[in-house]
């Protein structure tokens, strides 16, 4: 084969991947522009308590829309300065949304996805949120962001919208793990030995941390995805996860 002809055929296959990868990102974007009508807004709580967060229900009807359309639908996850202001479901397993989109047609990009064996409602202790880290920063792509000092400690909130409830997160700690931490990736944590050994163990990984007021009686959210600084590594950025609190 001649060397013009080895040439013609290279461009062309490197031509054709670029193509490829731009139509499934094209793909994931067009996903994402028909579910951002279902992205709530927020609003104050239908009736406060004494302590000043509400006991009572913040309806998101755009999140029951969403769940009519979607039964697999959980809620919305935003957190401002990232590209991350997605919906996120719960499949039968951690391997259904993989590579699924919310009309359950083939996509690389997947879905964001809660941990199958948690509850739907945020009343386990750790509650794990899964994502792809998409080069383009779509889906978790911007949870990189995190990975650095200024950024992390400018950027310490995100939100939760529930059918019934909206919840904040108050950013903790960020860490690059190895996906077998069964103590990070466990959504079973009940005792007040192993949430304590959670929080303990979440604060000794750690590469950036936020000392707050966190205890046993608090709940966490663990957000998940592939990291690319050693083999097989993840980064997490796990939160505390509290009553909404409206802005003044």
């Amino acid at each position: 084969m001649g060397t013009a002809l080895v040439l013609s055929v290279v461009i062309g296959y490197s031509g054709y991947q670029l193509w490829n990868i731009n139509q499934k990102y094209a793909q994931e974007a067009e996903m994402h522009s028909r579910l951002m009508p279902y992205r709530p807004t927020p609003q104050v709580p239908l009736a406060f308590g004494s302590s000043g967060s509400s006991d009572a229900p913040i309806i998101n009807q755009s999140i029951i829309d969403l769940q009519a359309k979607y039964p697999d639908a959980v809620g919305w996850l935003t957190i401002p300065n990232t590209k991350i202001d997605h919906s996120f479901v719960q499949g039968d397993n951690n391997d259904y949304y993989l590579h699924l989109d919310l009309d359950k047609s083939q996509s690389p990009a997947g879905t964001i996805f809660m941990d199958y064996r948690n509850s739907k409602d945020f009343s386990d202790f750790n509650t794990i949120i899964f994502g792809h880290n998409m080069r383009n920063g779509s889906m978790f792509g911007t949870l990189q962001n995190f990975n650095d000092q200024n950024f992390f400690d400018a950027n310490k909130i995100g939100i939760i919208f529930l059918a019934g409830k909206t919840y904040e997160i108050e950013f903790i700690a960020f860490a690059a793990i190895q996906p077998n931490d069964a103590i990070i990736y466990n959504p079973h944590i009940a005792t007040e030995e192993d949430k304590a050994a959670f929080l303990s163990h979440t604060k000794s990984i750690a590469r950036y941390y936020r000392h707050i007021d966190i205890t046993t009686n608090d709940r966490v959210i663990t957000l998940s995805t592939c990291n690319y600084e050693f083999n097989n590594a993840r980064m997490v950025l796990i939160g505390r996860i509290s009553h909404y609190r409206s802005p003044d």
